[in-house]
């Protein structure tokens, strides 16, 4: 895996990643660090990723278990050390699965593979961080 950021240039802090899978994603700080608030802050798409990650396991997991699952979000509550490094101290997951006759038992099993098995971001960033979970599960017609 590679990836390439490029600052975009003097006038601000914003700067341009491109994936190995060639994709970009721009990053900017905030105002008072220099900024131009133009994109989202290199922490927050460190969370987002955490997010992406574990709600793309949770949903394969359940469709390879047979679950009707038609939606799956995950909101992401974080808190961060006061000094530097500002690192993760504390990520809470909180999962809404919607799908028609989801079993509650392949919910939480889908959740607790992906937090403890297979999704690297959450799991890494758990070195640092006190994680938690919870889910709801919304039925669907």
């Amino acid at each position: 895996m590679e990836c390439t950021v490029k600052w975009t240039g003097a006038d601000g802090m914003t700067f341009l990643a491109e994936t190995g899978s060639g994709h970009l994603l721009a990053m900017d700080g905030a105002p008072e660090g220099g900024g131009r608030d133009l994109a989202p802050r290199p922490m927050e798409v460190v969370l987002a990723g955490a997010g992406g990650c574990t709600a793309y396991d949770v949903v394969l997991i359940l469709k390879r278990s047979r679950q009707d699952v038609r939606g799956c979000s995950v909101r992401l509550e974080a808190t961060r050390a006061e000094t530097d490094p500002k690192v993760f101290t504390r990520i809470h997951f909180h999962f809404t699965v919607s799908g028609r006759e989801l079993k509650p038992e392949a919910v939480e099993r889908a959740i607790r593979l992906s937090a403890e098995k297979y999704c690297s971001a959450s799991i890494m960033l758990g070195k640092t961080a006190e994680i938690s979970h919870e889910w709801t599960i919304v039925e669907t017609a």
